[in-house]
This record gives C-alpha cells, structure tokens and sequence, in this order.
C-alpha cells in the first residue's frame, strides 16, 4: 500500500542556499530508490524559511529501507545542521 511521507524543516535564512543543494542531492538518490514513486518540496507562503517535502513511496518497508540508507542518512545529518529545530517527520497511508 502505497504512502505519504511529509517532512517539515525551518531553516536559518543564511543557509538557505545549501539547503536547497542538499535538498537536490537527496531527491535525486531518491529517485533511484526502490518503491520511489514521487517528491516535492514546498515553502510557506507565511514563512518562506519554511519547508515542507512530500514523498510518496511504494509502501513502508521501500520508506524504512531508504531511511535507513547510510547515504540518506549523510545527507540528512547535513541538512539538519542547517536548521533551526529537528526535521518533523510524519508517514500517512491511503484510506
């Protein structure tokens, strides 16, 4: 069953320009994961140092493997470095 995985990052305005070449450089190893079936990455219209990224992957288990993936998992312990508080993860599911 396929889901929906929604990540809420707020980032420093300095550090916008290397966050949006991390942000890059994730979604294109992503797109070579197994179950990677869409992404998208939005700013707030409220906040523009706001973002909120949607993936959308095969199923849960195709999500824990690429989230657990050591390259993954690099390039986002860079991307946390640039924020002002932790990623906020959430993984929803299709009723």
């Amino acid at each position: 069953m396929a889901i929906r995985v929604l990540i809420e990052r707020r980032i420093d305005p300095e550090n916008e320009p290397a966050l949006s070449s991390l942000l890059m450089r994730l979604r294109s190893k992503a797109m070579h994961a197994k179950g990677y079936i869409s992404g998208e990455t939005l700013r707030s219209l409220q906040d523009p140092y706001e973002y909120l990224v949607i993936g959308t992957w095969s199923s849960l288990d195709d999500w824990r493997r690429w989230e657990s993936d050591q390259e993954r998992r690099d390039i986002q312990s860079q991307i946390d470095s640039l924020l002002r508080a932790p990623s906020l993860q959430r993984v929803f599911v299709y009723e």
